[in-house]
């Protein structure tokens, strides 16, 4: 969802906005006399390549999941 700003605000920390929006891809608009204006980033935001790898990241097939025996895990 968009956040709204008087030009005033916008005005007052432009860059950082702008960077705001390059960077979550969350567009920002700007209420002028009742009319809005969006700012949006012109190419989606990839949000992928930033990830950093997880310790607890299980690789292998998905299926294997499901034929693991949990059993000395289970706690009834």
């Amino acid at each position: 969802m968009a956040r709204v700003l008087s030009p005033t605000r916008l005005r007052a920390d432009l860059y950082r906005l702008l960077d705001e929006v390059l960077e979550t891809g969350v567009p920002i608009e700007i209420d002028r006399d009742g009319r809005r204006l969006r700012i949006v980033p012109v190419e989606p935001v990839r949000r992928f390549p930033a990830l950093s790898p997880d310790p607890a990241y299980l690789p292998g097939d998905p299926e294997d999941i499901v034929h693991l025996d949990w059993s000395g895990e289970w706690r009834p």
